[in-house]
């Protein structure tokens, strides 16, 4: 029999990982010894936060990210198919959801190893949920153009699918350009427009704020550095 591929939320800051994580994955991590993580040094933090007994030594932990080559990821899985189940960590929040781990899910599948994904915190869907905008039907598009009028054309090409079908858009930023992109959605969105700014999500500082473009150009609050998520939806 092949091993499982647990898919393991990670929280989205500092804060404790069992106040928004439940019980369920401290009890698959201390059963599991390998694996597929983002970033090392992040992830043997997590593990011995939330199973401080578990013996680090005991960890075989293969780095996914921008630097893998794509050719050795279905290695990664070879501890599955030996009979011995591995989990996935992301760096923050659900693996596989803006996240790189969706390639490993993607060849698990192919190798017929049954993939089973743990409950956890998603930015994605909290914003969503305290956004106030259609929850019914809704686009994830990742980040936005970097260059000035290419992100002025994408901003109206989404305002323009937000009002057509009445679908909310939610996107990312960099966190240190958090506050030129709001300033950009401000000055490009019809005034009507409504922006939903969700950042620091379950941490102490969360701040979750749904007004019109033009209500937030009249607003001083700082999201530099701060994680967040952005959802526009034109009426």
């Amino acid at each position: 029999m092949t091993g499982k591929l647990y898919l393991i939320p990670t929280g989205l800051g500092d804060n404790a990982p069992l106040e928004v994580l439940p019980i369920s994955i401290k009890k698959v991590i201390e059963n599991i010894d390998t694996y597929i993580v983002e970033n090392e040094k992040a992830a043997r933090k997590f593990i011995k936060t939330v199973s401080s007994g578990k013996s680090q030594a005991s960890l075989n932990l293969f780095s996914l990210n921008k630097f893998t080559d794509p050719l050795e990821i279905p290695s990664f899985l070879e501890e599955c198919l030996a009979g011995n189940s591995i989990g996935l960590l992301s760096d923050a929040g659900c693996p596989g959801v803006a996240d790189p781990g969706a390639e490993v899910v993607k060849i698990a599948h192919k190798q017929n190893i049954q993939v089973i994904p743990l409950v956890g915190p998603s930015s994605i869907l909290l914003a969503m949920m305290s956004s106030g905008m259609n929850g019914q039907n809704f686009a994830f598009n990742g980040y936005l153009p970097i260059d000035k009028a290419e992100r002025k054309s994408k901003i109206k090409q989404l305002e323009r699918r937000s009002f057509e079908e009445q679908q909310s858009q939610l996107f990312i930023e960099t966190p240190y350009r958090n506050n030129s992109i709001l300033e950009d959605l401000s000055a490009t969105l019809s005034p009507d427009t409504r922006i939903c700014v969700a950042c620091d999500l379950t941490l102490p500082s969360e701040y979750i704020k749904t007004q019109t473009a033009k209500e937030w150009k009249h607003s001083k609050i700082d999201f530099h550095k701060r994680p967040a998520i952005f959802i526009i939806q034109k009426d």
